[in-house]
């Protein structure tokens, strides 16, 4: 039913997967590394069609330096910051306590409740964006980072949700039980009992969260426009006009926004894996 591990195979099996590993993990990140190249190229090979040889001049530095220096880069990279870390707090606070009431109470339509949780995961996002543009400029809020903040809280409370309920589900029942026999409010349990056995799932989530926000390019350009309250992904789309597209500066200006996500996991990796697989073997 399960695939043999590859310490079990053959030693011609275990060569192949040697050898081919290397070529598989070039050839998925071939998109990376074409823009990493392109983000040191000189203008001119973009227009002499000099896409995939080397770069005619070093130009590393003159081209970050125009991205940080002489454009709105940075303001992008802080409105990213100012929508990035209020939904994740915001995403993850709402989803502990609604995982902890659904995991840990039994009530008449607690899983009518969590199917619908479950259910907003499997709505298409695009079909959202005509009525959630209206319902901005209705509100007032389009264009504006408190408006992204809200509905990305909104959008991702539900996987959230069963996240931290399906890990509060596999916490020790009896420890609730022994501080409600000594008298415990159920918030003091929550907030003494439950969060600190959740820190691997919270740092898990955490990441998962920052990184799906930082990354939204949709719901960026349906909800926002101009450097006011864009985040990075569509302020990379600045370097574009009508009549010339500044490759070169475009994908200098990727990498740069690839970075916080992946210094992110980097330094949460050793807590984002326990998360994942804590509970996975008994």
């Amino acid at each position: 039913m399960f695939p043999t591990p590859i310490e079990k195979r053959s030693r011609q099996w275990q060569l192949g997967y040697q050898a081919l590993l290397p070529v598989v993990l070039v050839i998925w990140l071939l998109p990376l590394i074409a823009v990493a190249i392109f983000s040191i190229k000189p203008e001119a090979d973009f227009v002499n069609g000099n896409y995939w040889g080397m770069p005619s001049s070093f130009e590393m530095f003159t081209n970050y330096g125009k991205v940080f220096f002489e454009s709105d880069m940075p303001r992008y990279l802080l409105n990213s910051v100012f929508i990035t870390v209020p939904t994740v707090i915001g995403a993850v606070i709402l989803s502990s306590m609604t995982g902890f009431a659904l995991g840990v109470y039994r009530f008449r339509g607690n899983l009518l409740i969590f199917f619908m949780f479950i259910a907003g995961n499997f709505v298409p996002f695009q079909i959202l964006m005509v009525p959630v543009r209206d319902l901005t400029l209705n509100l007032g809020l389009y264009d504006t980072k408190m408006g992204l903040i809200l509905f990305h809280v909104a959008f991702q409370t539900g996987f959230c949700t069963l996240f931290m309920r399906n890990f509060i589900r596999q916490l020790p029942f009896a420890l609730i039980e022994a501080a409600r026999v000594e008298g415990v409010s159920e918030w003091r349990i929550f907030v003494y009992v439950v969060l600190p056995l959740m820190k691997p799932a919270l740092a898990a989530l955490s990441v998962l969260i920052f990184t799906f926000i930082w990354n939204d390019y949709f719901w960026a350009i349906v909800l926002t426009q101009g450097p006011d309250s864009q985040p990075v992904t569509a302020g990379i789309t600045s370097f574009n006009s009508q009549f010339r597209s500044a490759y070169h500066l475009m994908s200098a200006g990727s990498i740069v926004a690839a970075l916080p996500p992946v210094a992110m996991f980097f330094l949460m990796q050793k807590h984002f894996i326990a998360g994942l697989t804590l509970g996975a073997v008994k």
